[in-house]
């Protein structure tokens, strides 16, 4: 809607781009390779990339309209991580790269909706964390989501 919210779209569609061509690399052997941050396949950690974008783009759109978050603490977020690693053991890396695109799209339309009185908005996403704006949110939870996983896979495969 503004140029920052447009700015910050164009940032995270740069970081998916990237990530999807680090996807798109791996081999069959790499995507079976345990991550030794998340303890996860690297096929697991690009599909809960990929699944992310929606879930974390759900929060940014509530926030943004004013909405009242419901308690999220570490622990859930721990769990609710652990139940797709587990239900998404055997993700394909096609499936994972077509997920990754919709919801990257939809999060980053999501995004340039936003106008500047919404960026503002703050709540607290994460029970015992600061109150974050949704700007912040967009920086540090949707885009460092990426950076922080994508990264993660790189260590792994050596990319």
């Amino acid at each position: 809607m503004g140029a920052k919210s447009e700015a910050l779209a164009k940032q995270f569609e740069a970081k998916v781009q990237d990530a999807a061509t680090v996807m798109q690399k791996l081999s069959d052997v790499d995507w079976k390779k345990t991550t030794p941050g998340e303890k996860w396949t690297v096929g697991v950690v690009a599909h809960h990339v990929a699944s992310s974008h929606e879930g974390i783009a759900n929060i940014v759109k509530a926030v943004a309209s004013g909405q009242a978050m419901p308690t999220f603490t570490v622990e859930m977020l721990d769990a609710m991580n652990h139940k797709h690693a587990q239900e998404n053991a055997n993700a394909t890396k096609a499936h994972t790269l077509v997920l990754h695109q919709k919801n990257a799209t939809a999060a980053a339309v999501a995004v340039r909706a936003l106008s500047d009185d919404q960026l503002a908005k703050s709540a607290t996403v994460l029970q015992g964390m600061p109150a974050m704006s949704v700007e912040q949110m967009i920086t540090g939870i949707l885009i460092g989501h990426v950076d922080e996983h994508v990264g993660s896979i790189r260590k792994t495969v050596g990319a």
